[in-house]
């Protein structure tokens, strides 16, 4: 029977076979917890009586969505965890890395064929990787913890085929936020989504990570990306895995195909309050923003800051915009300053941070106040996301963000360029 690649990894996972609507008990391959969402889950694990986690080396830990600590609350939910990795036997990351699923990624903690879960709903970024990840509550994150499996519901696939080729100055970010323009935010809901087609086959991992980490923002229950060649490369740069190729089988049976061809692609932009309110840059050219934000977990690795310093290249940004440039790990943050595109930015008038969630969350530092406008490569644009519930969150690519910085405006970067 032809499989998808979601049945065909539970069906190995399982030991037997197993089909889209099943329901199953699988064992995981990872689990991580970060510290917003960690100290409930390490609750609940004694809570069902847990004494040992089921595998110290398949637990994830770290800290990036406060970090450094920035409250009192947020350090003693640090150090409640800190103790529990002690305790546990478990490899703290802490705070010295960066964002949860960059660093999960480069540290080879997923391979293709895994099935992998977080306390985070944009775990689903390893499916670049090939392998079966997403998001969970806390309370199933204490329960994996506990006993190392999760009940699933198997879901069904969609298969998105890109084709084309990009324009200059259009990638990625502007692909995803095209797709969860048309499918729409609730278009997935607890289906997996799989990215293939020429147009992600010439696609590098980073952004491979940025159209599975925004998955959800349609709903899915998982991005994946089948494994090929970059994906092999990946793996042997990254991991020490023993290479599993899971891919599609000719005739598997998907919920559904849709088609997208990205030659004629220009710069997309999610406009407040929804991700799936995507326009042409050029129906809000013009809007005055008072922030940007360069970074996430979904646009913060080398390639994101390389396509900034592209736009930007010896000009300043705006004084009447604060422009806030975070790496999303120290591996890629370090790539950035040998390459000189650090202090480029600093020079700009940036203010660049160390790895972290910083304003994604809302939670942190860089918040928007009450009517401010933020412009963001981050991945949503919620009511109070970046602070205020009465401030605006635009969301775009790299090169859209810096063009904005530079004017002072949203500016299409084919325009600055």
């Amino acid at each position: 029977m032809a499989k998808t690649i979601v049945e065909k990894i539970f069906s190995e996972q399982c030991g037997r076979n197993i089909s889209a609507g099943d329901v199953v008990m699988a064992p995981v391959s990872g689990a991580m917890l970060h510290d917003i969402t960690g100290p409930l889950a390490i609750d609940k694990f004694y809570e069902m009586g847990g004494d040992r986690v089921f595998d110290p080396a398949k637990v994830i830990m770290m800290f990036d969505h406060q970090a450094p600590a920035d409250s009192l609350d947020a350090a003693e939910n640090q150090k409640k965890m800190r103790i529990f990795a002690k305790e546990q036997g478990i490899y703290n990351y802490d705070i010295k890395e960066g964002v949860c699923h960059q660093v999960t990624m480069e540290k080879g903690r997923v391979s293709p064929g895994d099935i992998v879960v977080g306390g985070d709903s944009h775990t689903c970024t390893y499916g670049a990787a090939g392998a079966f990840a997403t998001g969970i509550g806390s309370t199933d994150l204490g329960f994996v913890l506990r006993f190392g499996c999760l009940y699933f519901r198997v879901p069904e696939t969609i298969r998105a085929e890109v084709s084309g080729r990009f324009s200059d100055l259009v990638g990625p970010k502007d692909l995803i936020l095209k797709m969860t323009g048309d499918i729409g935010a609730d278009g997935a809901t607890y289906r997996a989504i799989e990215f293939c087609g020429e147009t992600i086959e010439r696609m590098g991992m980073a952004g491979r990570m940025t159209c599975c980490n925004m998955a959800i923002e349609m709903g899915a229950k998982a991005g994946l990306v089948p494994p090929d060649a970059v994906t092999r490369r990946w793996c042997e740069e990254y991991t020490s895995c023993t290479w599993k190729e899971f891919v599609s089988d000719p005739g598997a049976t998907y919920h559904s195909t849709r088609s997208f061809d990205v030659s004629d692609l220009v710069p997309q932009v999610a406009v407040p309050h929804n991700v799936d309110h995507v326009v042409d840059v050029t129906a809000v050219a013009g809007t005055p923003v008072d922030q940007v934000f360069i970074g996430s977990c979904t646009n913060g690795r080398y390639e994101d800051l390389a396509e900034a310093a592209q736009v930007l290249k010896y000009r300043s940004f705006s004084n009447d915009v604060r422009v806030l440039v975070i790496p999303a790990s120290r591996t890629e943050y370090l790539k950035a300053l040998r390459a000189g595109i650090i202090e480029r930015f600093v020079e700009a008038g940036a203010l660049v941070e160390a790895p972290c969630c910083g304003p994604c969350m809302g939670g942190s530092f860089g918040l928007i106040a009450a009517g401010e406008v933020s412009f963001a490569t981050s991945n949503r644009n919620f009511r109070g996301r970046q602070g205020s519930t009465s401030g605006e969150v635009y969301l775009g690519s790299p090169a859209t963000a810096t063009a904005t910085a530079i004017t002072g405006k949203i500016t299409d970067p084919r325009e600055v360029a």
